[in-house]
Formats: structure tokens, sequence, C-alpha cells
């Protein structure tokens, strides 16, 4: 039997950059949108702040943009500082490419296992859904997801006894399958 575990966000993940104030490099996103017009030109950006002293960075959205290729209801959400917009363009990889930032997901994560009765079985078959692209090693996950240590997980992945399409000492953001014999 085939059971599904889900990797989800538990709030917006920090950015990594350099600030220029105090050098702290972690920026936590502010959820608000910077939106400046010149003439029919749009520039756009989203505003994040310094986790050591507070201080404000933008990262470029759109940039000499017409108006009219903004979609309306696009130009709502920036207007009302929507969350969930915030969080979808955190997650675009042109975006943080564009403005030289990664993502920190340290403790923005959480793995939902659906319980542990499965946990007991000979073979496990766990297929492993991403809600968002949050990287992860996916000896992590099923050492997390199995309670088990995560050296006891990679004896099983030499052993052979756990059987995965990705790499498990990678790190992966998009959905796989495994199945672990005991």
């Amino acid at each position: 039997m085939l059971h599904t575990w889900a990797v989800a966000p538990t709030c917006l993940p920090l950015v990594r950059r350099r600030c220029h104030t105090c050098a702290s490099d972690r920026f936590r996103a502010s959820g608000k949108f910077r939106v400046n017009a010149h003439h029919k030109l749009l520039d756009i950006w989203l505003l994040v702040l310094c986790a050591g002293c507070g201080e404000t960075a933008k990262l470029t959205v759109l940039e000499r943009t017409h108006v009219r290729s903004v979609r309306p209801e696009l130009l709502d959400k920036l207007h009302d500082n929507d969350l969930g917009l915030t969080a979808e363009l955190l997650q675009d990889p042109a975006l943080l490419r564009r403005n030289r930032v990664a993502l920190d997901w340290t403790g923005a994560w959480r793995l939902d296992t659906g319980g542990t009765d499965h946990l007991d079985r000979e073979v496990i078959d766990v297929s492993v859904r991403f809600a968002a692209r949050i990287p992860v090693r996916p000896v992590r996950l099923i050492a997390d997801g199995c309670r088990l240590p995560r050296a006891e997980v990679e004896r099983l992945v030499t052993e052979g006894k756990l059987v995965s399409a990705v790499r498990p000492g990678g790190r992966t953001t998009g959905d796989f399958t495994f199945t672990l014999k005991r």
C-alpha cells in the first residue's frame, strides 16, 4: 500500500543576501510591495527586511514594464500587499536569479506523514509530495518520517534496503517515491 507524505511550508523562508548596513546575511520578506510608475512604465519591488538591523532592501519583480502588459488582478494583489503573491514570487527561480539571492528554508517547513501506523510494517512504499520548492535531503525526510537516526537510514541505503529513484544523499525539491524494506 502506497502512503503519501507531504512537505509543506509553515511560513515564508528567509532570503539569503548580504546587508549593506550590518553585514547580516538573512532578510525576511515583509509581504509588502513597492510599485513605482514612470509615465506608462512600472517598476515593482518586493520589500525585505534585514533580520539583524531591520534595514529595508528591494528585490526586483518587474523593471520598466509597460502598464498594459501587467494583468489588472496582479496589480490589485500588488497594491493590496497580498501575502500569497509574496510566497509565490519567492518560489520563482527567475526572481531569485535576477536578484542574486537564495532562500533559507531552515525551520520554515514541516513533514506530514499522516500518522505512524505504517511504520511497523516489513515493507513501506511512500510517495513524498512537495507543496513548494523546498530543498531537502531525502535522507533527512526519511529519517524524520520513519523516526530513525540518519546514520541508520544511510546504512539501509548502502545495504539496498532503501530504494529510491532520487539520490538519498543529495537535495531535492520535487516529488519522489521510495521503498523501505526492514
